[in-house]
């Protein structure tokens, strides 16, 4: 997880970069930035856009909605098989595709070219072209035809690098992104020196423009996220299996080469119907925020799965709601900037893999090992005299015992008596003796601790001088199970019984 979220902070550089860049595509001539007013809307703005009553955007929200979702489900497979930027060199390398597939639709709108548009078929010429039939390179689905085969001629370049070359994968997918994003940014800038090429709006595929999305381009967004979304649903036992053990669902004769191309086949799409919406600089964050915002929330797939397309599905939604509220900002910024939010949150406070949690459980086995230590070493220090169970140990004693520091050692006498395992025999607080319920986990850990120095001594070949070292390693998180097949190995029937020390105890 330590790379994806380093990923994840990487690509939100790019986000707060391209939300200044995209903020100025539709925007009216550039003004000074102390003379811009902020203006919040007004309460019936707020309330139509909420309640999606305007129909631009209520076809944006559920078009993107639906696409949140599909990505999310998607990169959380690419997230699993450790692919999670192959979603960014397809965005990067459908550009020069985009560009080749408008200067095909131009060449189609004039001359001979029309004929050869006549000549299609008639459903063909409706898919492409509209009603109308007028042939024009500002074709959405031929665009993003031309966009899913530049995008996958990209992945099947890196794979080839990676297959007849000694390059490694992620040298090879930041080879075909630059490569191809060049001969991208190479060809558009031929297309702005056409006729037709300063009004060809292709930059809308590089920042995003949700708002100029039409109907017809949110209903191809819609099936294409729909049609990835039921091949996710349908093929989510196959998919996991590709992505936690490949080897064995080889073995096993499943077709582990086509449910790969298949879920490459998805990425490629969803990628590309996402270009408009959020651009390619930014379409990844659909496929890899979800994926891995919630995997601080939970350890089993399918609870990864639909919690994943609810944070894809939401992070879109209210994203598009803000650009909505606000027509200054861009939207595909806005619904990458929500993800990284919920990404954050969700690193920090995550119940599973959060910052917050991973803390706590580290504190928490501190804190754990440190009062073992203390009974262990009072236990120790009355069984080399001989003393009762209830007589007092100084602290001078403990501190010969152990290596601890006098701080280190005061620490862990009054968090022990405030759980009333010791108590101080005398006001000064110099010498503490084992309560009952101290004595009882004492006699519970001195147990486990000597149960596995045995295990160690008797298995594993390791030195009476040097086992205790190795036992402090892992005595402290022994569970009641591994310790009963201990006891079943040494034959030790009486587990309350504390077995004898293997090794002389320091004077």
């Amino acid at each position: 997880m330590g790379k994806t979220a380093f990923r994840c902070g990487l690509v939100l550089v790019l986000f707060i970069a391209t939300a200044l860049c995209g903020s100025t595509v539709h925007a009216e001539p550039v003004r000074s930035i102390a003379g811009a007013e902020f203006q919040w809307p007004s309460a019936d703005a707020v309330r139509r856009t909420l309640l999606l009553e305007d129909y631009n955007t209520r076809m944006i929200f559920l078009g993107t909605a639906l696409l949140g979702v599909a990505a999310a489900l998607v990169g959380t497979f690419m997230l699993l098989r450790r692919r999670a930027l192959v979603g960014d060199v397809v965005s990067h390398a459908a550009l020069p595709g985009i560009a080749v597939a408008f200067l095909v639709g131009e060449a189609l709108a004039q001359g001979s070219g029309r004929a050869v548009a006549q000549a299609l078929p008639r459903f063909v010429q409706a898919f492409l072209f509209g009603p109308t039939l007028e042939p024009h390179g500002k074709s959405l689905p031929l665009l993003l035809i031309g966009g899913a085969a530049s995008g996958l001629g990209g992945i099947l370049c890196a794979l080839a690098i990676r297959r007849w070359t000694r390059i490694k994968e992620d040298a090879a997918l930041a080879i075909v992104l630059s490569l191809f994003f060049g001969l991208g940014v190479s060809l558009l800038t031929i297309i702005q020196r056409l006729p037709s090429g300063s009004a060809a709006g292709l930059n809308q595929f590089i920042y995003g423009s949700a708002a100029s999305m039409t109907a017809n381009d949110v209903w191809i967004m819609a099936v294409v996220a729909a049609l990835a979304l039921g091949l996710c649903v349908m093929f989510t036992k196959e998919f996991s299996l590709l992505c936690f053990d490949e080897q064995y669902a080889v073995t096993q004769g499943w077709p582990a080469g086509l449910l790969d191309v298949l879920l490459t086949a998805m990425v490629v799409g969803v990628t590309v119907v996402g270009l408009q919406s959020v651009g390619l600089l930014l379409v990844v964050a659909l496929l890899v925020m979800p994926a891995a915002s919630a995997r601080f929330w939970t350890q089993r797939l399918s609870r990864m799965l639909w919690l994943a397309a609810l944070l894809g599905g939401s992070s879109a939604g209210v994203g598009v709601l803000l650009s909505a509220l606000f027509p200054r900002l861009a939207a595909g910024a806005i619904i990458v900037l929500t993800g990284s939010l919920v990404f954050f949150v969700s690193l920090f406070f995550g119940n599973q893999r959060g910052v917050m949690q991973r803390w706590r459980m580290a504190w928490s086995l501190a804190e754990r090992v440190g009062r073992h230590d203390l009974l262990r070493a009072m236990f120790e220090c009355g069984e080399a005299q001989a003393d009762t169970p209830r007589q007092p140990v100084s602290k001078e004693k403990l501190l010969a015992n152990r290596t601890w520091s006098a701080s280190r050692l005061n620490s862990l006498l009054r968090r022990a008596t405030q759980q009333q395992l010791v108590e101080p025999t005398n006001e000064a607080r110099t010498a503490y003796r084992l309560t009952a319920r101290g004595r009882a986990e004492a006699n519970r850990v001195v147990h486990n601790h000597r149960l596995w120095e045995l295990f160690l001594i008797t298995h594993a070949d390791i030195a009476p001088s040097r086992v205790d070292h190795s036992a402090d390693r892992i005595e402290h998180v022994l569970d009641p199970d591994l310790i009963e097949e201990l006891e079943a190995l040494l034959q030790r029937s009486t587990p309350s019984n504390v077995p004898p020390s293997p090794h002389e105890l320091t004077p």
